[in-house]
């Protein structure tokens, strides 16, 4: 697994902390340690950083001038992209999508949406179910109309190259967990556009090391969810050289606790704020990692993680809580 094979750019605060939280642990009778993947850096951190590393990379292997990408108006990927491409004096032209129909002033105007306009992105607002995919060719088209060069990231960052920032990341648990002696029995994470998941599956399996993944689902049902992380691992295994390392029984998600929708807080969910806030200081943030923790305190509550050392990827986004003041206002 030779990285440096790979364009990068440095991007991210790495190695981040791999820490154990006690009073958390406590709380759910688990041993639970944290992946500290909100403390990579960029503008504020969390774990689309380490995609970028790889994604602008590529880009400026390119020549590209421009990154283009797309997200839900509260995207933690779009705020990071227009970071990275502001870092590396590229022009950014971001989509956002309607995908939550919130209205609320705090939703459209501040948390993520406030910092992509901090970094200078162009910025262009979509209907809940656009299609995406279309937009994003759109946008390029627009770019190389007035002379520039475009870059396209999927949402998420997720593709191979993505990917290869958590399998990055696998790598750097591994050691960590070596260097501490300590026995990971599991690695919990939200599963969403897929890169994440697939590329510590990826990592994880061409690597050799024998740690299940739990992916916790924060959009699609379970049968999507596994279908879409698998093909990004297997697609991931063969830019690495190693098709067919991956064995898709590697892939496992519980979808169960997505709750009305995509970015779509509940009472668990901010349960899940509460109890991290309150027992370790951790923020986690209503899209993603509380959702994940949603799921990680349910199971936690019906013994499936029983004598079990169990390290939760905290995949950053508390910029966004920012964006739920109203939603949130009143149930802390």
């Amino acid at each position: 697994m030779h990285l440096s094979r790979f364009p990068r750019v440095r991007l991210a605060h790495l190695p981040t902390p791999l820490e154990p939280a006690p009073r958390l642990s406590e709380a759910l009778g688990v041993d639970i340690w944290i992946k500290r993947d909100d403390c990579t850096g960029l503008a504020g951190g969390g774990n689309k950083t380490r995609k970028l590393e790889f994604l602008l990379g590529d880009a400026m292997a390119q020549d590209a001038d421009t990154l283009v990408t797309q997200g839900a108006v509260q995207s933690n990927h779009v705020r990071q992209t227009a970071a990275a491409a502001a870092s590396c004096g590229l022009a950014c032209e971001i989509i956002l999508e309607e995908r939550t129909g919130s209205t609320a002033a705090d939703y459209v105007g501040n948390g993520n949406v406030l910092l992509d306009r901090l970094f200078g992105a162009g910025i262009r607002t979509v209907p809940g179910g656009t299609d995406m995919v279309a937009e994003l060719e759109t946008t390029a088209d627009q770019v190389r109309a007035r002379g520039g060069r475009p870059y396209v990231i999927p949402g998420g960052g997720s593709n191979a190259i993505g990917a290869l920032g958590y399998v990055d990341c696998a790598r750097e648990i591994v050691v960590q967990a070596d260097d501490l002696d300590l026995e990971i029995d599991r690695i919990v994470t939200a599963t969403g556009s897929a890169g994440t998941h697939a590329g510590l599956v990826a990592g994880l399996a061409v690597m050799g090391a024998d740690i299940p993944v739990l992916g916790i689902g924060v959009r699609a049902p379970k049968d999507r969810q596994e279908a879409n992380v698998r093909k990004l691992a297997h697609e991931t295994c063969a830019l690495l050289g190693h098709a067919g390392r991956m064995k898709d029984e590697l892939v496992v998600a519980d979808c169960d606790y997505v709750g009305e929708g995509y970015g779509l807080i509940d009472d668990g969910v901010i349960e899940a704020l509460k109890l991290a806030a309150r027992t370790d200081g951790l923020v986690l943030d209503p899209v993603y990692s509380a959702k994940a923790m949603k799921g990680l305190i349910a199971l936690a509550g019906q013994g499936r993680f029983e004598g079990e050392t169990v390290v939760f990827l905290h995949t950053g986004g508390a910029q966004g809580l920012f964006g739920y003041h109203s939603e949130l206002d009143g149930k802390l």
